[in-house]
């Protein structure tokens, strides 16, 4: 439950919400595509203003402060590079690779370029997918206004959308069954047989149930371990994994930073570390003086220990912020998911939701799509489990 961010290109998952009763613009609070770092730290300032399309993005191109003119022809090089060639490209490669294509400079990459792939993959620029990423870059930069808004959760993920989609199963005459673990999926006949129990460690007699369809909605690995004797999961047992780290940290109730959230420039050389940082405060009061700092692709600072890198941290925003009570936390927490995401690399080779096999499919960010690992992501591919198995009882 780390600190996340939406776009407005995230239709599904929108559509997902308001399905089970849920109102984004009351959890979400949605801001123009902006990258803004603290004032005086060696950033810049880019804002896309609410204009139509493509204009939005053509006068928060000509407004961008910390800019020079090279790195500002660079970037209406990219985009218009990028929709010449429909944002598709013959074969794949790495994204630093891409923008060395398109002549991106060095400063563009780092204040821009480098921060959203990170963002929006969870993989370094030099092993990130380029075609992935500009199907991110298409959906949200290159299309109407509103795709390209951020939104930024008001309220913790489970909260966002779990507790609702449960609800929701649950008044439409669905059953949820918390604390089950599934141990063996096996065919019977038409139908499936699922081993479960209420032990995670499986000291506990397992249970039988039977369904007639089933979707495999787990961590690519457990999917893996279950389905083994069923399909080909060696696309599933093949992924490398990136990790996510998040530090909160408490201040007195009435800090504030200037605005919900702001990039933050990383170097790891340099032992800094920090890539964006929110102000809970400012998207829900009760937290007031609440700051989340976001690490993704963070293989290098999961390294360290807890003490160092939340240091580490917290004299990052001392120092970017001129605020030397950052550098005092009243209290800390650091979270890192060490499989948070799969690496997505060029040209990798996701799992399709369709198993081949009646009444068997596969759910997760990590199946076969446009999208790299994220909510969307995870979305889409459950709309398409759930089509596969729908059809199956149609035939």
């Amino acid at each position: 439950n780390g600190q996340h961010i939406m776009l407005g290109a995230y239709r599904s998952s929108l559509d997902l919400m308001r399905t089970v009763g849920i109102d984004p613009g009351k959890v979400l609070l949605r801001v123009p595509m902006q990258m803004r770092y603290p004032a005086d730290a060696g950033g810049m300032n880019f804002i896309a203003p609410r204009l139509p399309a493509p204009l939005h993005m053509l006068a928060a191109l000509c407004r961008a402060t910390g800019l020079a003119v090279a790195d500002k022809m660079a970037l209406a090089r990219f985009s218009t590079t990028a929709r010449w060639i429909d944002w598709r490209l013959h074969t794949d490669c790495s994204v630093s690779e891409l923008l060395e294509r398109f002549d991106q400079t060095p400063r563009l990459t780092k204040l821009m370029w480098r921060p959203l792939c990170i963002a929006a993959l969870n993989t370094p620029p030099q092993r990130a997918s380029a075609q992935v990423f500009l199907n991110v870059l298409r959906d949200s930069l290159g299309a109407r206004r509103a795709a390209s808004d951020m939104l930024i959760p008001r309220v913790d993920l489970t909260a966002l959308l779990p507790h609702h989609a449960a609800a929701y199963v649950a008044r439409h005459g669905g059953a949820i069954r918390c604390g089950i673990s599934v141990k063996q999926i096996r065919r019977d006949g038409s139908r499936w047989q699922l081993g479960l129990s209420a032990s995670p460690d499986a000291s506990q007699e397992t249970t039988e149930a039977q369904f007639d369809r089933i979707v495999v909605a787990t961590q690519p690995g457990q999917a893996a371990t279950l389905l083994a004797d069923l399909i080909d999961t060696s696309a599933m047992a093949s992924l490398d994994y990136e990790p996510i780290t998040t530090c909160y940290l408490q201040y007195a109730a009435d800090l504030r930073l200037p605005q919900e959230f702001f990039a933050l420039v990383d170097d790891a050389e340099a032992g800094i570390w920090g890539q964006f940082v929110f102000d809970r405060g400012r998207l829900d009061p009760a937290h007031g003086g609440l700051l989340a700092v976001v690490v993704s692709a963070s293989s290098a600072a999961v390294a360290l220990s807890r003490e160092a890198l939340t240091t580490a941290i917290t004299a990052q925003l001392a120092q970017v912020f001129k605020m030397p009570e950052l550098a005092r936390p009243l209290w800390s927490r650091l979270i890192s998911e060490k499989r948070a995401t799969f690496a997505c690399t060029p040209g990798l080779k996701r799992p399709l939701n369709d198993t081949g096999i009646t009444g068997l499919a596969l759910a997760g960010d990590y199946t076969a799509g446009e999208y790299p690992a994220s909510l969307e992501g995870a979305v889409r591919s459950g709309v398409l489990a759930a089509r596969h198995i729908t059809n199956d009882q149609v035939r």
